[in-house]
Parts: structure tokens; C-alpha cells; sequence
């Protein structure tokens, strides 16, 4: 019988020993054993965000959540600097100027795309002109070139319409993509082919994108092989998938969960100021909001105090100014306070009786709501009523863009003042970018004044003159600008963040 019992403790001792092997061999996501080395090689992660990408084909949207993926596996013609937000070389290696209006661009020569084929020069020249076709997305950087032309295998040259101080910063939002693609006709949404650092291996809607390592990208190589980005829309939701392991990095962190997640020691928080300048959209073409006095005493009535206060639980910075004040170029002329008194004074020069007044805003996420929240609670305060309607992102954006709508809470986030008045305030951008379908003769004409003014100097006193005009005009009420947060395992190492959001992920990797 003692034999009988020490020859079971044997052998459940050694059944105990194999499954703690086989634990430790799976324990982490991308646990890798090779040969007889049980060293673990983790090479993967999971990124929680909380919008679906409307499309994944660069030049087809204006949406940040598509813009993450694109920058994955497509590459830009020029870089941006992580912490000037400047142009900086990238598949084009370098420039020259001759004279106001003539670029040449060089390029690599070594760069190719996820099926093997080289990047060529013909594919930069056919990228822009697709953009041009598909400028009701892209018509902010695809309409300043006259011509384009190749120069020789690593040389092509653009010549501008006019002289353009916007020049690299336009070049730098393209995208290259094949050009016998595009000639097929492909769709980049479901074939995504580009040069960039990961490859898109599937999407499953409503759920996850899932993005494997480029092996041969020309630049760093990636150390995180294996990539997945789940949608995650619910906040609360995102901080404890993270919490749990069960994600590694959350995009969109809820802040009222910021501090939470501060005192966790398994967990780094990014927080800095970040160039996302917020407003509530108003479309000054349907009524009341074509009034500008009227536009003025929703200004005034909404305190962007309380909601930097409820909606970002502070990780932001309430707005007056039409523009961003992070850039030079804006101004502190002509802004509205928060002042109830003043509000109703602008109600009555409106003309316009409040009680009447009933409106619908869309908002896209949970943040956009508590921001809704508290500008309905202000609004009803002057008799005004805004009702508050959810929409997923895609349906959000066509509707911003087409015009279908009253009011709109979102958001847009630029590199400089110049970009940001164009995109947000001239007619050319009216079916883009341009929600509150500003149409002003003043600001249109000045704008391309101050494009074609190369002198840096004068360039920003003539945007400092173009934004205190607008501050006057009021055709959105901003809101603030919203911090860069981003939450993640602290195992990982080498994330960076620009103040855009944006963030290169070959040089991040996880702690040995």
C-alpha cells in the first residue's frame, strides 16, 4: 500500500511540474519558445480604441481612427517630427527650391510595398493625382500643384499654382501607393497594399484589425511582429480591458478613469497638451445659425470651463478663439467670455426668440455626449433646447461633410494655424473639411494671401489679422483643446506620441 501511494505523489508531482512548463509557455500573448530554451519572446499587442475606421484606403476619409491603421501600413511622403510637428524626410529623402514655385523631391530607392514590388517614382506622381480625383476627402492638400512630372528613376518635380509656404506640410500628408494598382482599380480598403512598417492581415467589423510586422520595410524594423487593434466604444470598458491584460495599450483613455490608472505601477500614462482643437459645429446654413449674433450668444452661454471639468475630467484646456492658440498665427482679438448677461444681449439683437429654438447635435462617443451634456444643460439656461443624437463615426462624417446636419460636437487637429483656417473656414473646403460651410469673401481671399506669403514674419501677422476677423464672425463655438492621453502596459518600450496623436510603433517593443 506505502508503495502504491508514493508511486501516485510521484506522479502527480510530475503531472504539477509539466503544467507549470506549459503555463509559463503560454503566459503572455506572443509567448514564443524556440529549440530547448524556454526564454519567452513576447512579440505581440493588443491596442483597445473606441471608433471603428470608416475605411482603411488612404486619400477616402478625413477620419483620425482610419488615419492610426494608415499610418501603419502606408507610408507618407515626408515624416513629421514627433516633437516639432515639422516636415522631415521620409520615402522623399530631400528637396530643393527653384525659385517661388518649382520643387524637386528625391526619393529611396530601396523601399518596396507588402507584395515585393519596388516603389517607383511614377507611383508618388499617380498618388497625388488620385488624391486630386478623390478630393472631396483630400482637397486641403491636393489642389496646390500646377504640374508634376518625373525628373529621372529617383527624381520628380511640382511645380505650385502659386507660391506656397503650405508646400512640405501638403506633401507630407500623401500617401504612396502603387500606380499600377490604382490603375486596376483596387479596393485599398479590403487590398491594403503599402510600403508601411505592418501588413493588414484581416478585419473583422465591429470587432478588430488585425496587422502582422513588414519583414522588408525599409526603415526600422518592427519588434512587435504581431499587431491587433480592438474596438472598444465604451470607456469604462477600455480601462479595464487594460487593467485585466487583456489589452496592452488604450487610444481614446476614458479621464475619468485618469487617475485610476495613474497610481497603477503596471501601467504608464501619457498625458500632454496635443494639438486636437474641439468645438461644437454649427452648419451656418440652415437656421439659426446663419445669424452671427446668435451664434455669439451660444458662445457666450456655454462654460468650456465645466466641460474640460465633466467631459475630460480636466486633460484639457478651454477654448474662446476660433483657432488654436497652441500655433502662432491665432489671435486674442475680438473672443467672447462666458457671461450669461452677455448672451441674452446677443439674443436680443439676434432677433431671435430662444424658446423657439429646437436643434439636434450629433455626437460619436462618450466624451462628445458629456460635452453635449453640459452644453444642453447651458443652452436650456437661455430657453434654447438641443437634443442630443448617437452616431457610429462613418455615419458622423458623411453627414458633417455633406451638410445633413444641424450641429455637430467633433474635433480637428492640425500642425499649424495657416492648415487650420484653410481646412475649417474657406470655401474650398465646403464638402470636406469645412463643417460650418463658411463661405466669406474676406476670409477666402485672405487666406490665399497669407498661402502665398513665403516670409514667415509677414505670413503670421496676416493670420493673426485672418483669425481675429473670424473670432468676430464666430461661426463654431469652440470648446477646448484636448490632451494627448494614451495608457499602456509599462513592459512596453520606445512609445512616443506627438502632439497630433500620432506615434511611430516600429520602435516600440517590449522590456526584456
Amino acid at each position: 500500500m506505502k508503495k502504491s501511494t508514493k508511486l501516485v505523489s510521484l506522479l502527480l508531482a510530475l503531472i504539477f511540474v509539466m503544467a507549470a512548463f506549459a503555463g509559463c509557455g503560454n503566459k503572455d500573448n506572443g509567448g514564443e519558445q524556440t529549440g530547448g530554451d524556454t526564454t519567452e519572446t513576447k512579440d505581440s499587442v493588443i491596442i483597445a480604441t473606441a471608433n471603428e475606421p470608416p475605411t482603411l484606403a488612404p486619400y477616402l476619409h478625413t477620419a483620425v481612427a482610419s488615419t492610426y491603421i494608415n499610418l501603419l501600413t502606408h507610408d507618407n511622403f515626408l515624416r513629421t517630427d514627433v516633437e516639432t510637428l515639422e516636415p522631415v524626410p521620409g520615402l522623399i529623402t530631400s528637396w530643393e527650391t527653384d525659385g517661388d514655385r518649382e520643387w524637386v523631391f528625391e526619393i529611396r530607392t530601396d523601399a518596396t510595398y507588402h507584395d515585393g514590388n519596388p516603389v517607383v517614382v511614377e507611383d508618388f506622381i499617380a498618388s497625388m493625382e488620385y488624391a486630386r480625383a478623390n478630393n472631396g476627402y483630400t482637397k486641403n492638400y491636393s489642389e496646390f500643384w500646377e504640374s508634376i512630372e518625373k525628373v529621372d528613376d529617383s527624381h520628380f518635380k511640382v511645380i505650385t499654382k502659386v507660391p506656397y509656404a503650405k508646400t512640405l506640410y501638403d506633401m507630407s500628408s500623401h500617401r504612396v501607393l502603387p500606380k499600377a494598382l490604382i490603375d486596376s482599380g483596387n479596393d485599398f480598403n479590403t487590398n491594403c497594399i503599402g510600403s508601411g512598417p505592418y501588413k493588414l492581415v484581416s478585419q473583422t467589423l465591429g470587432d478588430n484589425i488585425v496587422l502582422e510586422a513588414n519583414e522588408n520595410y525599409w526603415g526600422t524594423k518592427p519588434s512587435i511582429k504581431n499587431m491587433t487593434w480592438r474596438i472598444i466604444p465604451e470607456g469604462s470598458s477600455r480601462t479595464i480591458a487594460l487593467e485585466a491584460g487583456e489589452v496592452d495599450m488604450v487610444i481614446e483613455v476614458d479621464t475619468n478613469d485618469l487617475a485610476r490608472l495613474e497610481s497603477d505601477e503596471n501601467i504608464t500614462v501619457v498625458n500632454k497638451a496635443g494639438t486636437s482643437f474641439n468645438f461644437l459645429t454649427l452648419n451656418n446654413e440652415k437656421h439659426p445659425f446663419e445669424n452671427k449674433d446668435f451664434r455669439h450668444a451660444m458662445n457666450c452661454g456655454i462654460d468650456k470651463e465645466a466641460l474640460v471639468a465633466v467631459a475630460l475630467n480636466g486633460a484639457g484646456t478651454a477654448n474662446w478663439g476660433q483657432s488654436p492658440t497652441m500655433f502662432p498665427g491665432h489671435s486674442t482679438q475680438n473672443l467672447d467670455e462666458y457671461n450669461i448677461d452677455k448672451a441674452k444681449e446677443y439674443l436680443t439683437a439676434s432677433g431671435i426668440d430662444p424658446t423657439t429654438v429646437s436643434f439636434s447635435c450629433i455626437v460619436s462617443d462618450d466624451v462628445k455626449r458629456r460635452c453635449g451634456e453640459v452644453i444642453q444643460a447651458n443652452l436650456q439656461e437661455l430657453g434654447i433646447t438641443m437634443t442630443l443624437e448617437s452616431m457610429d463615426l462613418a455615419t458622423y462624417l458623411s453627414a458633417a461633410a455633406e451638410g445633413n446636419f444641424e450641429a455637430t460636437i467633433g474635433g480637428c487637429t492640425t500642425s499649424n494655424t495657416l492648415g487650420f483656417v484653410e481646412y475649417k473656414f474657406t470655401a474650398k473646403q465646403i464638402g470636406g473639411s469645412n463643417f460650418t460651410r463658411t463661405n466669406d469673401e474676406y476670409i477666402n481671399t485672405a487666406y490665399e494671401e497669407a498661402a502665398q506669403t513665403l516670409d514667415d514674419e509677414a505670413r503670421l501677422a496676416k493670420l493673426e489679422e485672418i483669425c481675429a476677423y473670424i473670432n468676430e464672425l464666430c461661426p463654431h463655438v469652440p470648446t477646448y483643446s484636448v490632451n494627448v492621453v494614451r495608457a499602456y502596459n509599462s513592459g512596453l518600450q520606445g512609445f512616443e506620441v506627438n502632439a497630433s496623436g500620432n506615434a511611430y510603433w516600429e520602435n516600440v517593443s517590449w522590456a526584456e
